[in-house]
């Protein structure tokens, strides 16, 4: 059915076709309507959790995990909500959220919008999803007007909220959405972060008697000296794994698109390339210590295979599930199975 619902969405402002399609989807889910896409697959092991497929869904497209059962029927391994803060936050002003169909792209600058940790743990409370063993991740972020300085401690407060309910859980500073967050991946500033957060993590583990795997997620424009660097520290401190990559801001493919030269991250086809590169770089400096999770421009099943074969174990993806619809996960699933 999405190529048919897919132009009348696309006719409509981007933002709000997001939470048009979702309240049709709750109301299908709640009449029985709503169709379940799951493929048989072989299970995954990575970070001491067993995926049910390598396919998952990328954090952004449900910041707030209320629609945790209507993804769950689209035949995700595992699925990432998120980027959530320590207090709500608006975001920045709308419009925020351009499509680019013409590259199969997408650039965004919401700001982190969301209600809140407390109120995404409601929400995760109240899904079948996570009651029925789903693979969840939780990711994490700071509140935009919490100062540089303090970003620590908005990580600290969210890992020790989510942890308990959280399969594994995501640590993002590579949005380029929230003013100088990035910065957050020098190597001064991340060596402290991930101790802190190691720390807090094993504490955690000790106090719940569960121990919860703690991801990275980078963004693709980091140069080969940071990405080594990146790498040292991840190993050094013992992260379990890490997300490659997020949006780029380099945007060289698309300036003459219409939306093209909108401030935000770009995401989709364009940072295809980009992604993969990290990917293979990062397995070569890692040499297997810890796992890698592929994000970006995955628009079919070679995409896909193609992050698998640079090194990732799994992928994720998102811009992707917006133009091909709900036929792009089982497309993978099937193709992960005939290798």
């Amino acid at each position: 059915m999405y190529p048919l619902i897919k132009p009348l969405l696309f006719k409509l402002d981007a933002e709000k076709s997001h939470h048009l399609a979702f309240k049709f989807a709750h109301q299908a889910l709640r009449m029985g309507l709503l169709p379940n896409f799951s493929e048989p697959a072989q299970a995954h092991q990575c970070m001491g959790l067993t995926f049910p497929n390598r396919v998952g869904l990328a954090a952004g497209l449900d910041k707030n995990g209320e629609h945790i059962d209507v993804l769950a029927r689209l035949g995700f391994g595992f699925i990432e909500i998120g980027t959530i803060t320590p207090r709500p936050q608006l975001g920045n002003p709308k419009p925020r959220l351009f499509r680019l169909p013409e590259a199969q792209a997408i650039i965004n600058r919401m700001g982190f919008n969301n209600q809140g940790v407390d109120a995404l743990i409601s929400n995760v409370k109240q899904a079948k999803f996570t009651q029925n063993g789903g693979i969840l991740g939780i990711n994490i972020g700071k509140n935009a007007d919490t100062p540089m300085e303090n970003a620590v401690s908005d990580y600290l407060i969210c890992l020790s909220k989510v942890y308990a309910h959280a399969s594994y859980v995501t640590v993002n500073i590579s949005s380029p959405n929230t003013k100088n967050l990035r910065d957050l991946q020098s190597q001064d500033a991340l060596d402290d972060l991930l101790k802190q957060l190691k720390q807090s993590q094993l504490q955690l583990a000790d106090t719940h008697q569960k121990y919860v795997p703690m991801t990275l997620k980078i963004a693709p424009d980091v140069d080969d000296e940071q990405l080594n660097i990146i790498a040292e520290l991840l190993k050094s401190h013992r992260i379990d794994g890490v997300i490659a990559t997020n949006t780029t801001l380099d945007k060289t493919a698309v300036t003459h698109l219409k939306h093209g030269n909108e401030t935000g991250g770009l995401s989709g086809m364009p940072v295809r390339n980009a992604a993969t590169q990290v990917i293979q770089k990062l397995s070569t400096a890692l040499a297997g210590a810890l796992p890698i999770i592929g994000v970006g421009g995955i628009g079919n099943a070679d995409d896909a295979l193609e992050k698998i074969n640079a090194g990732a174990n799994l992928i994720q993806v998102y811009s992707g599930l917006i133009y091909q619809g709900p036929a792009l996960v089982s497309e993978c699933v099937r193709a992960f199975k005939r290798v």
